[in-house]
């Protein structure tokens, strides 16, 4: 099994609009893998500018917030790629694609690093985060996944934050089950 790290990936088009999605990287020895679905707006930035830059953040709530309609963050130029990356980021990783495989559902760009830089020390997660990490990555799964699984596992994570969330975590978790709330309903529809 790989090993995939959860990140914050910000990408360009062609007029250089900035998309940041979270994503897991996959590890491939010195360089990363992006594999996003098809169709995406990261898919189609990367096929237009083939850069990228892995934001490592523990800000959980940009990861909930990209996928709830809050994705304008602050960014800051890169040194070495013309893609931007998060202002507020600990560490971020600027990537170059060196080639694709193509797969009708996940395309995988191999990309190598072309810089590294560290802004601030990781202090690690607390539960809190780790599980709005863990409820966002339902949340982008949620027209994968049978409705009974989500709430099992979101139910099962609201422990972890209801006993270490400070108000960024809650802010975040709240944005993310108002998003399940949402699909669901209108799946009703």
């Amino acid at each position: 099994m790989p090993m995939i790290r959860e990140t914050i990936v910000s990408t360009i088009n062609d007029s250089g609009q900035v998309h940041l999605a979270p994503m897991g990287l996959i590890v491939e020895g010195d360089g990363w893998i992006i594999a996003p679905f098809h169709p995406s707006t990261t898919l189609s930035n990367l096929r237009s500018v083939p850069f990228a830059a892995a934001n490592f953040t523990d800000d959980v709530r940009v990861f909930a917030g990209c996928l709830t309609g809050r994705s304008q963050w602050p960014t800051a130029a890169c040194d070495k790629i013309p893609v931007p990356r998060l202002a507020k980021t600990l560490t971020h990783f600027e990537l170059a694609v060196d080639h694709v495989s193509e797969d009708e559902l996940r395309p995988r760009f191999h990309c190598r690093v072309v810089y590294t830089a560290a802004h601030e020390p990781f202090r690690g997660f607390n539960r809190a985060q780790a599980a709005v990490i863990e409820a966002a990555i339902l949340v982008s799964r949620l027209r994968l996944l049978p409705r009974e699984r989500v709430e099992r596992e979101m139910a099962y994570l609201q422990s972890a934050l209801s006993k270490t969330a400070s108000t960024a975590e809650e802010e975040a978790w709240n944005w993310l089950i108002d998003a399940v709330q949402a699909h669901y309903a209108n799946a009703k529809q």
